[in-house]
Order: C-alpha cells, then structure tokens, then sequence
C-alpha cells in the first residue's frame, strides 16, 4: 500500500503514480471518517482545472457519501477560496479541495479545510492521516452526491469587503492572467456582478490542464507572454496573477517589471491600515523584513511562523488578525474567512490604486521611504537527487552553518523553518526543502538586486548545487 506524504498544505503526488483514485478513496474514507468522529455529517467538494480534478473530485465526494455523510460537490470548477466559502455557507464540518496549487502540471493533490473555511490546522490534518491506513476498503455511492453553484454568494461577499464607489471611479485597465488555472472568469465574473466600468483584459482565463506550458505559479519566469503584453502599457495599470487554484496573487506592473509578493503584502498591509483598519500582521518566516518595519511604523505586532499557510490560520482563529500572508503570494485579510484568495486579493490592489491615486510601484517606493528599508529579493528552486541528499545538505547547514557568505560575515542563525542565515548589512539566506516538490529552496532578501545575485550564487556553491 502507497505510503502518501502529507505536506504544507495536503497531499500532492504524480496523476497515474501514487495520485491514483484508489489513493484518493482512502484519503477521502479518512476524511469522512474523521469528521463523523468529531460529530460531523456535512462536507463540501470542489475542484481546479487540472487533468481529471473533476473525476478525482466526484471520486472524493461518492466515497464520502457512501461513509454517511452529506457531500455537496462543486459543479464547475472553483478557486480554492469559493471551495472554502462554501464550507462556511453550507455549515459543513470540513472542506476537501482537489488540487496541487502551484506545482507542476503532471501533479494533483487534496487539500483539506476546517469548519471555519480555511486551511486545515494541523490537528485536523492529523487526525485524518491516523485514519488512512484503515481507509482501504473505501467504497463509492454515486447516488448521494448534491451540486452546488457559490459564484453569486461569493460575489456578494467580496462586495461587502470592497469600497464599490471607489473601483466604479477608477477610468483605467486592469489584467488578469489566470494561468489557465481556477481563476479564469471569476475576477471578470465579479466585475459584471458589482456593475464596474472596469476595463478588465484576461489572459489564459480559459482552462487548460498543462497551464500553457508553464507551472501555475505567479513567478518571473513563468509570466513571459504577460511582461511582454504589460511592456506596451503605462500609467498605474498592472495585471494580476493568479495560480492554478487562484489562492495565491502575483502582480507585473506597466512596463513589464515584476511585483513580487513581498511588495504586494506591504501595499495590502499599508492599504488597509489606511482604511482604517488595525490587527496583527501576521507573515512566515520567508516573507521580507519590510513587513515588520511597516509594522512597526504603524505600531501594529508582528507574529512570524513556520511556513505554510495552515500556522496563519491559526493566528487567524486566535482573533485580532490584520493580515497574515506568505513568501508564495498566499495572503489573507480582516473580515474574510481565514483563507488566501487571490482574486479578492487582486480587488484590494485595484482599490489601493483607485483610492491613492498611485500605481503599485509608487506606493511601494513610500513604503521603502517611510521604513528606511530598500528591497530586493529572489529565490533558486534546485532539483536535487533524492530525498535523503537534500535533507543531508538541510542537516549539514543546521548541525554546522557557515561562518561566510563571500564576503558577508554570518551574524546570526535561526532555525524556526530551515536555516536562515542573517548577514552583514541586513541581507537574509533561507535554506528550505519544499514541501510539495523535490526541491530545495534557496531565499535571499538584500538592499539590493547585485547583494542578491552574488549571495544566491554562494549559497548555490554551499549546497553544490
């Protein structure tokens, strides 16, 4: 029997290896049976566009009906926050989201959802994952099975967290690339349903189970047909990125240059304390120190945990939470369900533009000018062999961190998620193994881009990449 690994957020395999229908039976038996012994008797299914999401997720709902709960299952195609919306709407005891986010299109996946609409918390994870190994004899009832359509309770809750007056006076444009994922003609839907004279352009909004030959994920080197669009356009008008699922936001400004999600949680955070909101800001442990200093500028407390957006939920669930959000584009807001949603997310940064008068990148710029803090950031993603070889070169750099990275002095080392090495001038290295892929993760925030490529090109030699 497949021993199935649980990452950051839920299960994700290869369609056709271990991500089979068997395999996802004895997930969603788990499931089901663990939501009847916390008294549970709802559950909601939904799913994204990728190779067989919609057969895995009818799968995942028959087997759980057949274990005597009620399912409603999505009938299209959902981001995953409308998914988790509903798990609310319905008063379901859990939410069960058929996909692999970001990750490459060969992969599928399972993620799980608490009663409150957001990531599962690891507590739910675990009484699930103690279950699958009894789950083998899951059986299927395809008659039990109810479909349900969100998109107008969905739209009507967006409304309420956005100032309508304020996007209906914005005369400018708007992109929205879906990436050929879940996102594709839900921000258009939602510009329709609030009467906005928005001149929204999509790309790759309709659905495509390879993501027109690119991983799902809003990052530079994957957005090349965007840039590319977006060099023609000027002014504050921006395109919004969303990923496969469309829980995360990316941004390319006029231009073609690159919003990074470091830059779009700042501006978040900044907009909505100048909307008159307050709480704690919540990141994880990869997201950029221009946070906190914006934080601490607008004397508001900063909580940093591992990564992964299940610990955000928890902050979320303890109450007083501004916005919490992670180095992958995966933010959530104040009055929202505790979830990332990147077409919310892309509303807000419209608003921002609309409400300041100010593109994305000039509101960055005062952000930089009031924390003192310039910001350059990138990432390495490196294959590595197997398993067992990249968690040795995690342990190595754990038990016997360098001294030096060319000529910056190591000053300090924390552990919380991986290794992160503090350097001299105020330059960070993260060491991390992803949790969804075979990869190590390498992170490098500096002042400025040239401190970045040379850390990241020592950082690669460390680890022999």
């Amino acid at each position: 029997m497949d021993e199935l690994r649980f990452g950051t957020d839920g299960w994700r395999d290869i369609i056709a290896d271990r991500y089979t229908f068997a395999n996802v039976a004895r997930v969603a038996r788990a499931t089901a049976d663990y939501v009847r012994s916390q008294g549970g008797t709802r559950v909601v299914v939904g799913y994204d566009t990728r190779f067989l999401s919609d057969r895995f997720a009818r799968h995942a709902a028959e087997v759980m009906a057949a274990s005597g709960l009620e399912v409603r299952l999505a009938d299209r195609y959902v981001p995953t926050p409308v998914a988790s919306l509903a798990v609310v709407h319905f008063e379901a005891a859990a939410g069960v989201m058929i996909t692999a986010s970001h990750n490459p299109p060969a992969y599928n996946g399972y993620k799980l959802k608490g009663p409150y609409g957001g990531s599962a918390t690891p507590e739910i994870y675990a009484g699930m994952i103690e279950r699958i190994d009894a789950a083998a004899d899951a059986r299927a009832d395809e008659g039990a099975v109810e479909l349900f359509d969100l998109r107008e309770v969905y739209y009507r809750h967006l409304a309420g967290l956005l100032d309508l007056e304020a996007l209906r006076a914005y005369d400018g444009v708007l992109y929205h690339d879906a990436m050929g994922g879940a996102g594709g003609g839900w921000l258009a839907g939602f510009v329709k349903h609030a009467g906005l004279p928005l001149d929204l352009r999509e790309l790759h909004g309709v659905p495509h189970p390879l993501f027109y030959g690119v991983n799902p994920e809003p990052i530079p080197k994957n957005l090349a047909t965007l840039r590319a669009v977006m060099g023609a356009e000027s002014g504050p008008a921006f395109a919004a990125v969303t990923d496969g699922d469309a829980d995360r936001i990316g941004a390319v400004l006029a231009g073609g240059a690159y919003f990074n999600s470091h830059q779009i949680f700042a501006v978040l955070l900044k907009h909505l304390y100048d909307k008159g909101l307050r709480g704690r800001v919540v990141k994880t442990f990869s997201v950029s120190q221009i946070v906190d200093r914006l934080a601490e500028k607008l004397g508001l407390e900063v909580v940093t945990t591992p990564i992964g957006f299940k610990y955000i939920t928890d902050e979320f669930l303890k109450g007083d939470v501004l916005i919490g959000g992670e180095e992958s584009g995966g933010i959530g807001v104040a009055g929202h369900i505790p979830e990332r949603d990147g077409v919310l997310n892309a509303l807000l940064l419209l608003e921002s533009v609309a409400m300041s008068g100010k593109g994305l990148d000039e509101q960055f710029a005062e952000i930089e000018e009031l924390t003192g803090f310039k910001h350059a950031f990138d990432r390495l993603d490196l294959e590595v062999a197997s398993t067992e070889a990249r968690d040795a070169v995690m342990e190595r750099l754990q038990s016997s961190p360098p001294d030096r990275i060319g000529r910056l002095s190591v000053e300090r080392v924390e552990t919380l998620d991986g290794v992160k090495l503090h350097l001299a001038g105020g330059a960070w290295l993260l060491f991390r193994p992803s949790g969804t892929e075979p990869l190590l993760r390498i992170y490098c925030e500096a002042g400025d881009a040239a401190t970045v490529k040379r850390a990241l090109k020592e950082a690669r030699k460390l680890v022999g990449g």
